[in-house]
């Protein structure tokens, strides 16, 4: 054996003769009292194999891995996805759209679509587009990928679309792509962006992307949108107007001035006002060019065939509800729905019946057009009128009026929400204290028989506190003792006024939102009580069908189906849960009939030739000014509600406000038709009458309540000089000659002292002074053309 084998041998042998021993085994051996020292190191050892698992240099490991992990499949991806063919924009279809027995009612969105290159568009309009939807677009890769992935989680996680996008992705996803919100889809447009970016020029992008953007009136591409809003070519276009353009981009449909309501026109007006701003502070635009630029407004639509009457307007809100349930189920923006419907191929069923529709627009033609002159009355051209009606037990609506023409008129009068709904907001008033078992300043439950003072004028007041709010009864009635029934049948302000503070106007608003009001932005103050809000026929038919409804929610519905070839959108249901108990909802049901029999609506509806014993219940209102006239009413299967509104035709002249009048400004309806002021008994009433009595059968409510002019006998007034049984709610010149319904919402202090005085003394909780009062707010829109 050599001297290495040997050395090796002795070497091995050592190691073989003292082998390590385990700990547990020493423990084992360990003399007694040693036990809590060796059961101390057992942790130890675990912790020390814990440690050994989780070193840095395995979690370390472990991170690139998964990075490698990540890229390696990235990379896997780029190499499998190729940019596209772009989308045929040629196969886009127009859509059909059919009365609810299935005939035609019309056929329209055919694509409008022109390219241009980019050299024939001004470069500062090019800018806008930038300043609008990305600033950095001309340094950064084309990507967002913290907007993706956060789009990507979103999507996974069932949240919708959130987050942005660069202009190249915008672009892969109008040209390449569609706007299925999926992960797979995000993924692609990611990858393609990529690959984009890498064979085209950013001039090659921009111009892609500002000709396949949808900006509205169905115009694809600048250059037919320069067409649509300004009648003329994209090269002309001014920066502002490029600006407007790049600003219709987030929410086309909500943005067109032609259409917008005063959020939609404050939104735009924002946008438009960001992206210049942009621009001076990317060095793209001269600041004091800045300052002088005025908000360009667009030239109103040019009608498309098939358009025109009502049928616009149907359409329009059809195709709304369309989009606002794709993106409510589908995570859609709102510039993406519009491009989803408009000119897709759909087949949208509205639940408009013919017979309903024809005649509603009749009996409009018949009781206001025909009667209006505007060459011999200027008022008679500031005149607009609006209707929807809808069946209280599936929610539908089965006809609308939305002015005198589509083409003539965008503005659809059945869904604009500037103008003061004015008394029939009172049912909600009322609503609301009897869901919530409210009591007066006595404590004393609040119901149809509930007596307050109806003194004109009359300071509400909180336990004892006057709230600096005491509204005048219409021409300053003064009525003394009066019950609720009473009170609504005259529509005495200053007693729901008082009604209001005792229910509390938060849960006067929160009630109102139940019944289907928006109450975003508006302030629960008193002067509510007066319906001083903006809302529109659409929100009004809706709060009455759910009172008609039991308190079931109605949310009143146009489309009754939404189809494609390959798929078909499932609507939400009209009709909800309960949002008020049915004893509440049926007794301010039978309250309202009493408006009908005994007070404001009586001479209109309640001795209407047609009525033939139908029993009918609801509210008419007058706002501040006589700018607006309605009545909401409704039989046991039909509800409908009317308004006329006072729009100025042209500029010119002063308003009751002392304020210049410019064009499409609130002003009086006082004179229209060649009568006095407008009352909501009279020819809105008039209106609801002719066209209800005509399509409906005799029904009675089936009422679950003991209070109410439908279930009792109405107590006789208690003031020296009742009311006439036939009110000034009539369009008459005629002056009152006894103590008219307090209709109107005023804010003209009373002049002179009461005329009238209570045969006997009001509750003693009731003060009965008659200081000055402050009125409510008018809503007016302040986003009127000419306007800043």
């Amino acid at each position: 054996m050599g001297r290495a084998e040997e050395r090796r041998a002795r070497q091995s042998a050592g190691r073989r003769a003292a082998p390590r021993r385990h700990p547990q085994s020493q423990a084992a051996g360990s003399p007694a009292g040693s036990g809590s020292q060796a059961g101390g190191r057992a942790p130890k050892a675990a912790k020390g194999r814990i440690r050994r698992l989780f070193t840095w240099r395995k979690m370390l490991g472990a991170f690139f891995g998964l990075c490698l992990l990540v890229i390696g499949g990235f990379a896997a991806l780029y190499m499998s996805v190729d940019i596209p063919v772009g989308n045929d924009l040629a196969k886009k279809q127009s859509n059909v759209y059919k009365y609810s027995d299935g005939t035609l009612l019309a056929r329209a969105g055919t694509v409008n679509r022109e390219n241009v290159d980019l050299s024939k568009v001004p470069k500062k309009v090019q800018l806008t587009f930038v300043a609008a939807e990305n600033k950095s677009f001309y340094s950064d890769p084309g990507v967002d990928i913290r907007g993706t992935t956060r789009a990507l989680l979103n999507t996974l996680a069932g949240k919708g679309k959130q987050g942005g996008s660069t202009i190249t992705q915008q672009y892969v996803k109008n040209y390449y792509l569609d706007q299925e919100q999926t992960a797979s889809r995000k993924l692609k447009e990611l990858v393609i962006s990529l690959k984009v970016e890498r064979e085209k020029s950013k001039d090659e992008i921009l111009a892609g992307y500002i000709n396949t953007s949808y900006y509205g009136r169905g115009a694809y591409g600048i250059q037919a949108a320069a067409q649509a809003y300004y009648r003329k070519d994209a090269q002309d276009l001014t920066v502002e107007q490029g600006a407007y353009l790049a600003a219709l981009l987030q929410a086309p449909s909500q943005y067109d001035w032609a259409v917008a309501g005063p959020v939609g026109k404050r939104l735009v007006t924002d946008r438009w006002n960001y992206v210049l701003d942009n621009m001076v502070k990317e060095g793209w635009l001269d600041k004091a060019e800045r300052r002088t630029m005025k908000f360009p407004y667009p030239k109103d639509p040019k009608g498309a065939p098939g358009m025109e009457g009502q049928t616009g307007y149907l359409v329009s809100l059809a195709n709304a509800q369309v989009e606002q349930q794709l993106m409510k189920t589908e995570g859609l923006s709102r510039s993406e729905a519009a491009a989803k419907v408009e000119g897709q191929g759909w087949t949208i069923t509205l639940n408009i019946s013919r017979k309903k529709q024809a005649a509603l627009e009749k009996a409009v033609k018949t009781q206001l057009t025909e009667r209006l002159s505007p060459k011999r009355r200027k008022v008679d051209a500031d005149v607009q009128a609006g209707a929807v009606s809808v069946d209280p037990k599936t929610g539908k609506i089965v006809a609308l009026y939305g002015g005198k023409d589509y083409f003539s008129h965008w503005t659809d009068n059945a869904t604009r929400r500037d103008y003061q709904p004015a008394s029939t907001f009172k049912p909600v008033i009322l609503a609301a204290a009897l869901e919530q078992n409210a009591t007066t300043q006595d404590g004393d439950a609040i119901n149809a028989g509930t007596v307050y003072d109806g003194t004109s004028g009359r300071q509400a007041v909180d336990h004892g506190v006057k709230v600096g709010f005491g509204p005048p009864n219409e021409d300053d009635a003064n009525y003394g003792p009066i019950t609720v029934q009473q009170a609504m049948d005259k529509s005495v302000n200053s007693v729901f006024a008082q009604m209001g503070v005792d229910v509390g106007m938060d849960q006067v608003m929160a009630t109102a939102k139940q019944l289907g009001m928006d109450t975003a932005g508006m302030q629960a103050v008193p002067a509510q009580t007066l319906g001083s809000m903006g809302a529109s026929p659409l929100e009004m038919a809706g709060i009455y069908a759910t009172l008609d409804n039991h308190g079931r929610k109605v949310t009143p519905s146009i489309v009754k189906s939404a189809e494609q070839p390959d798929r078909t959108v499932r609507m939400p249901d009209p009709i909800g849960g309960s949002v008020i108990s049915r004893t509440a909802a049926d007794t301010v049901t039978s309250v309202l009939t009493g408006v009908v029999d005994d007070g404001t609506a009586r001479q209109s509806v309640a001795n209407n030739p047609l009525r033939a014993g139908q029993q009918v219940a609801g509210k008419t209102g007058t706002s501040d000014c006589n700018r607006s006239a309605w009545f909401t009413g409704y039989t046991p299967d039909l509800v409908t509600s009317v308004g006329l509104f006072g729009e100025a035709a042209k500029a010119g002249g002063t308003g009751c406000d002392n304020e210049p009048i410019k064009q499409y400004a609130h002003v009086s309806l006082k004179g229209a038709m060649g009568g006095g002021r407008v009352n909501g008994g009279g020819t809105p009433a008039q209106i609801w009458a002719a066209y209800t009595f005509g399509v409906t059968d005799r029904a009675t409510f089936d009422l679950n309540t003991d209070q109410g002019a439908a279930v009792a006998t109405t107590p006789p007034p208690t003031v020296s000089d009742s009311p006439s049984d036939s009110p000034s709610e009539s369009a008459s010149s005629e002056p009152p000659t006894s103590a008219p319904p307090s209709e109107t919402v005023t804010e003209t202090p009373p002049t002179g002292p009461a005329t009238q005085t209570p045969t006997t003394p009001p509750p003693p909780s009731q003060p009965t002074t008659t200081p000055p009062p402050t009125g409510g707010p008018t809503i007016r829109n302040p986003f009127e053309p000419g306007d800043q």
